[in-house]
């Protein structure tokens, strides 16, 4: 009897884990959907003006691809920090202060961190 019940705790753990997992998925892949649009928007994010990310169209060639962030970005925060205004980690940029700015809202801002990091 202990056995069966082990057995049935470890099964209900791991459809749990399961659920949670992939309702997280759906949450994230959510967010970068949104996420992308903001990115591609050219009243918004418009990041292809300067990066080429793949799947946009005529993107610029001033800025560093968008690739790989998740190496060249391990802290998220890290990344957010730069996309909301880049002047704190480099004053001399010309990349707009996004937030500061009022480009992008701080939602905007989570939206494209989340597609910009999944890239």
């Amino acid at each position: 009897m202990q056995k069966l019940f082990n057995k049935l705790s470890v099964t209900i753990s791991a459809l749990a884990v399961v659920g949670i997992v992939g309702f997280s998925a759906a949450v994230v892949a959510g967010g970068t959907d949104e996420g992308k649009k903001l990115a591609f928007n050219k009243k918004k994010g418009n990041c292809l003006a300067c990066h080429q990310i793949a799947g946009g169209d005529m993107a610029g060639n001033i800025a560093p691809p968008l690739v790989a962030m998740k190496a060249r970005f391990p802290d998220v925060a890290v990344l957010r920090a730069q996309i909301s205004d880049a002047r704190k980690k480099n004053p001399n940029t010309i990349m707009p202060p996004f937030e500061a700015h009022g480009i992008l809202t701080s939602d905007e801002i989570d939206k494209v961190v989340a597609f910009i990091h999944s890239l």
